[in-house]
Parts: C-alpha cells; structure tokens; sequence
C-alpha cells in the first residue's frame, strides 16, 4: 500500500509561484500514475493534473494548462506540483493520489490520498 504525504503549501500573494511536493512510501510508486487534486471550502474535490508512471505523458486541468507543471522523480519516490502565476481562486487544500488511469479526471478513480497542504493566494 502507497502512503502519501504532501508539503510545501503556504501563502503567496497573486502571481507568485509554490511548490508542492508528494512523498510516497512503498516500493510500487513508479508502477501508479501519480495526480494533483484541490479543493476549495464548500466545493468539490477538483482535478488538476496527473503524470505517468515514467513522466512521458501528462494530463492538466484546463484552469491550470501554462501555469502548473507536473513532475515525478522515480528515485525519489516524490511527484511534484510547481505552480506559477498564481490566482486568487488557485486557492484550496492540495492533494496527491495515486491512480491507474492518466486521462481520469475523476477522484474516484485514484486512491491512497495523502492529507492535503493549504495553498492560499492574496489578490
């Protein structure tokens, strides 16, 4: 079983740029697909972009497409999220997950959820 936890949320102002990290446990990490979810305070856990188990291909919320970028690091056992030009209503708490289906936008469809980092933008 794959346990997650992320790190490096924080506060930034607007157009500032994070990066979140994931750190995963277990020795079966390079066989997942690896995603990056959010959630703002009273919606639902939204997509926002998944990496293949090698790093060849990804996948990104259209919100997100030129800002964000998606990374893993197989050695590490760590997939990361950089995030530039940041907004306001990137605002959330940001999970990792593992997943089988990289096209998969649906949190239903990845599991072993880490506990979440607090991302917050100032306008």
């Amino acid at each position: 079983q794959v346990q997650l936890v992320e790190s490096g949320g924080g506060l930034v102002q607007a157009g500032g740029s994070l990066r979140l990290s994931c750190a995963a446990s277990g020795r079966t990490f390079s066989r997942y697909v690896m995603g990056w979810f959010r959630q703002a305070p009273g919606k639902e856990r939204e997509f926002v972009a998944a990496i293949s188990w090698s790093g060849g291909s990804i996948n990104y919320a259209d919100s997100v497409k030129g800002r964000f970028t998606i990374s893993r690091d197989n050695a590490k056992n760590t997939v990361y999220l950089q995030m530039n030009s940041l907004k306001p209503e990137d605002t959330a708490v940001y999970y990792c997950a593992r997943g089988s289906f990289l096209y998969s936008t649906n949190p239903t469809d990845f599991g072993s959820w880490g506990q979440g980092t607090q991302v917050t933008v100032s306008s």
